[in-house]
């Protein structure tokens, strides 16, 4: 009886275990509210999945972090990988960090988005860079947009152009799709389906003047 009940307790411990490890590693990580902590990047950036973060771009600078993931595992757990990545879909390839500076060689990221801490790394292809109006014009059309929790209210409202005293046209109440047709500026021209299956085309917030995106491309 007692060799069953070990048998049973090592088995409840061996799952549970591995839940944890999953749940806290292979979990899709995608913006879930608005963050002040990326309001000064100037896009996204592929990350490899072995870089060395230095303080100052150049090789001969302290190293601040080594950073190495894949899709079971993430170093170092002090950072972990909710901070680091903007957006992490294996399945898809996107594995985006926030960028705020670059050279010809080197790319300042922000490695922790809970704090805004930058460092450095090499870059290793230019064209894993993209702005934020390249990455909405690319995945926000390709997925429709979501409206991040914290958001202020006044993003509901869809406004006849693009000015904050604009005619407010319509609001989105309950959306079950935002498409996006072009962004201005701060401003996003949008066609949404409410549950009420009314159509509505017009212009919203999509970002703040200092940074705060108020949307996020749906990825799915």
């Amino acid at each position: 009886m007692k060799k069953i009940l070990l048998f049973f307790a090592l088995t409840v411990m061996s799952f549970l275990i591995v839940g944890t490890q999953s749940e806290t590693y292979a979990k899709d990580i995608m913006p879930v509210r608005s963050s002040i902590n990326q309001t000064h990047s100037i896009g996204l950036y592929q990350i490899g999945d072995d870089v060395r973060i230095y303080k100052e771009p150049n090789e001969e600078s302290q190293i601040l972090y080594r950073v190495r993931w894949n899709q079971d595992e993430f170093f170092p757990n002090e950072i972990g990988a909710e901070n680091f990545f903007v957006v992490f879909l294996p399945n898809k390839s996107l594995e985006l960090v926030a960028v705020t500076d670059m050279t010809d060689d080197w790319i300042e990221i922000i490695y922790d988005n809970s704090t805004g801490k930058t460092g450095w790394i090499k870059m290793d292809d230019p064209y894993k860079f993209m702005t934020w109006i390249n990455f909405y014009n690319i995945y926000g059309k390709k997925y429709g947009l979501t409206l991040l929790g914290g958001a202020p209210e006044y993003c509901k409202d869809i406004k006849a152009t693009t000015e904050n005293l604009a005619k407010t046209i319509s609001t989105i109440n309950h959306p079950s799709k935002i498409k996006l047709n072009v962004i201005r500026g701060n401003w996003a021209l949008v066609s949404v389906m409410d549950l009420d299956k009314t159509p509505k085309t017009g212009y919203v917030r999509w970002r703040s003047d200092d940074g705060v995106r108020y949307f996020f491309p749906a990825i799915k």
